[in-house]
């Protein structure tokens, strides 16, 4: 009979598997949500449907996209990856589901600002990423990996330039201070999640691409390691100064971090992996981000004018291929399945990869910028669609091997 209770009490703390880790909750909803916000976006410019959000559907498009989605799908994997680095319990419960509403009312907030005062709206979307930042600090903290400890700053200083997009807002004047208003703001953040990029990459590509191709694992050169993160890391640094003042150090930086960071990526051999579709894919992402640093020292030198296609090779290509890859990978390992690619996972992942091509040349090549926009939204929405469609189940059910805890 005690057995019997305490088996049903233990049963009882166990949440509901939507919400045993973050990666489940954040990594569906984060999909979910760019399918809505790209499809809104690319009517909106295309096809001149309406769209009155909070800042604007400029300002709504680029800070929901980076501090709406890749912010969500950042926290679900920090969140889900310290309980691997420490082996103590992560966000789960109740915590998880309440951190989750924050995130999803400051969506709601920022696309129907009349919801709610503005203050209290702001307030709202300011609150997610240090709340997670605080989460991610407890176990590090209790375990005293201070090597992990990295992701709490970049965690808060994106909160910081949240706080300073609404400010270029409420206070254009402050503009001056903020490089270019919220545009600059926009891009350091972009620089800032390149960052992170880069330093996982560098933890777990070479890892990946050795247990996926059965390969030797390349061992890291630690002075192009120390180069490719500094020049990033200084990348974002210069990147909140004035443009117009400091254009040869932005160009110079954005230039070595491109080229370093390709070496980089070089050694750990794509070219093993293209039989892998979530190996082969991380890498494309890599190589993509790597690009976009190069164009944007283009940029900064004159050589081209056309900045968006710079950064849209970060984003497309750069961060929205790698997270779809990520989640994608992070999701089957951590429901106890196999991670391997079937074939809704490997379409997504093509989509995706030409998603990024069309957004890039596009501009390039077409007359009618509106119709890359739809056509590159199109394959977007295709993209994540698959995911958020074909892992439904896996999310929303407990894992495969019976463990209650991710």
């Amino acid at each position: 009979m005690t057995d019997t209770a305490n088996r049903a009490n233990t049963t009882s703390t166990v949440p509901v598997p939507f919400l045993r880790l973050a990666f489940r909750p954040l990594f569906w909803l984060g999909a979910l949500f760019s399918v809505v916000a790209v499809a809104l976006w690319s009517l909106h410019i295309a096809l001149g449907m309406p769209l009155t959000p909070y800042g604007g559907s400029y300002f709504w498009h680029t800070h929901e996209m980076l501090f709406g989605f890749v912010a969500a799908i950042m926290a679900g994997f920090l969140l889900t990856a310290v309980q691997n680095w420490t082996g103590v319990r992560s966000l789960n419960g109740k915590p998880l589901a309440a951190l989750v509403l924050i995130w999803l009312l400051g969506r709601v907030v920022m696309l129907a600002p009349v919801a709610m005062p503005q203050a209290l709206a702001i307030a709202i979307d300011l609150l997610f990423l240090p709340l997670a930042a605080l989460w991610l600090t407890r176990p590090i903290i209790k375990t005293k990996q201070w090597h992990n400890i990295q992701f709490v700053p970049i965690l808060l200083l994106m909160a910081v330039l949240n706080g300073l997009s609404h400010l270029s807002l409420l206070q254009p004047a402050s503009s001056n201070l903020l490089n270019s208003g919220f545009v600059g703001i926009a891009h350091s953040m972009i620089l800032l999640v390149a960052l992170v990029m880069v330093i996982m990459g560098g933890r777990v590509f070479p890892m990946f691409t050795a247990n996926g191709t059965g390969t030797p694992r390349v061992a890291p050169l630690p002075w192009l390691e120390r180069l490719a993160i500094a020049s990033i890391l200084a990348s974002v640094v210069v990147s909140l100064l004035p443009a117009d003042t400091w254009a040869a150090l932005q160009g110079t930086l954005f230039l070595l971090a491109g080229l370093s960071n390709i070496a980089r990526a070089l050694r750990w051999r794509p070219q093993v992996t293209l039989r892998v579709p979530l190996v082969w894919s991380l890498h494309l992402s890599y190589l993509a981000m790597c690009l976009g640093l190069i164009l944007l020292g283009l940029v900064a030198f004159g050589i081209l004018q056309q900045a968006s296609i710079a950064y849209h090779a970060i984003t497309v290509g750069g961060m929205g291929l790698m997270i779809l890859s990520m989640i994608s990978r992070v999701s089957l390992g951590h429901s106890g399945r196999p991670i391997v690619a079937n074939r809704a996972v490997t379409l997504s992942l093509l989509l995706m990869a030409a998603a990024f091509i069309t957004r890039v040349t596009g501009p390039l090549l077409a007359t009618h910028y509106e119709w890359v926009i739809l056509l590159t939204g199109a394959l977007w929405v295709a993209a994540y669609g698959l995911f958020t469609i074909t892992y439904s189940r896996l999310l929303f059910s407990a894992r495969a091997d019976g463990v209650t805890h991710s």
